[in-house]
């Protein structure tokens, strides 16, 4: 696809995705264009180079409006597990978008973040690496089946009117200190699980006075492989498949390499900061989630592994 003055519309623009991607447009010599920021109440820091609008993205007039001459959407906008919610934003809300993409003259090309939630996670056991054609598996809840139901009307656009669209496929998001937040048996803890709440609660604050960690173990008893992903990563993905010509409807995994191990990550810690960890078991499954595609079409290297992102959580090494 050639390069072309770009007019991108971010939903979920104030969230750390969305903010990332827009600050890593904006710093990139290579981008030109302007970004157009739909915000539902929260705002962002000014630039010249940005327009905001305040509204819903479930309102078909706001969201007309906040379509005007765009060329590409990344869309981020989402929520969690409100049951109130989930379905204006995710599927009200993404098809007003996708019918003004459709009827938007110079239109080039939708980005959706989907996730690894419509694939079910770590909560169904797969016996090979996770690839883009396993078939969706939604995990109980009302949020993975709203990812499972935004990349079928992705599709279905596709098959329907042609529409250039790609979804990205990112499992659990990272950065800064993230990781260091997630292993911890603290009352303030990244993600689940919640750590704390697995065992007594004068065990969790002996293990943090300790700074002990947790190991987490799958439902085999094996040290857990679960998928993560750096920001820095994730927006250089959004970033390529803006303009590639290989991306056209297309889904992509785009994950570490290698899934994040507990096991090597508790002997890291041990050996380079002399930080221990107890084993904790768990219902949940290791899964591998291929990160081939990417690499093959787009030319997408993720830049981190599991060491470098706990170096980066954890500063440098204490030794």
């Amino acid at each position: 696809m050639k390069a072309i003055e770009k007019k991108i519309l971010v939903t979920g623009a104030t969230g750390k995705v969305g903010e990332a991607f827009i600050n890593a447009f904006f710093g990139d010599p290579k981008q030109k264009g302007t970004i157009r920021a739909l915000c539902h109440q929260r705002s962002l820091t000014p630039n010249n180079r940005l327009e905001v609008i305040h509204g819903s993205i479930s309102d078909r007039p706001t969201v007309q409006k906040a379509m005007k001459d765009i060329t590409h959407v990344v869309h981020l906008a989402t929520t969690k597990e409100d049951s109130e919610t989930i379905m204006d934003v995710a599927i009200k809300g993404l098809f007003w978008l996708l019918e003004s993409c459709r009827n938007t003259s110079g239109f080039k090309r939708f980005i959706l973040i989907g996730g690894d939630a419509a694939l079910g996670h770590y909560f169904y056991p797969y016996k090979n690496p996770i690839n883009e054609q396993q078939a969706h598996a939604a995990y109980p809840g009302c949020y993975a089946l709203s990812k499972v139901l935004e990349e079928t009307m992705l599709q279905q656009y596709y098959v329907q009117y042609n529409l250039d669209g790609t979804c990205l496929r990112a499992p659990w998001i990272m950065q800064g200190e993230d990781l260091k937040k997630h292993l911890t048996f603290g009352k303030q803890v990244f993600g689940v699980p919640v750590w704390h709440k697995m065992i007594k609660a004068q065990t969790a604050l002996e293990y943090q006075k300790e700074n002990i960690i947790p190991l987490m173990l799958d439902a085999n008893g094996n040290p857990m492989k679960r998928n993560i992903v750096h920001m820095n990563d994730l927006v250089s993905a959004i970033c390529i498949s803006l303009d590639h010509i290989e991306a056209r409807q297309q889904t992509f995994n785009i994950s570490m390499d290698e899934p994040f191990n507990y096991g090597k990550a508790a002997y890291y810690l041990l050996k380079t900061r002399k930080i221990k960890s107890v084993k904790m078991k768990t219902k949940y499954h290791s899964t591998w989630l291929d990160n081939t595609k990417a690499k093959f079409l787009l030319g997408w290297r993720p830049e981190y592994g599991l060491e470098k992102i706990i170096d980066e959580a954890w500063g440098n090494v204490s030794l």
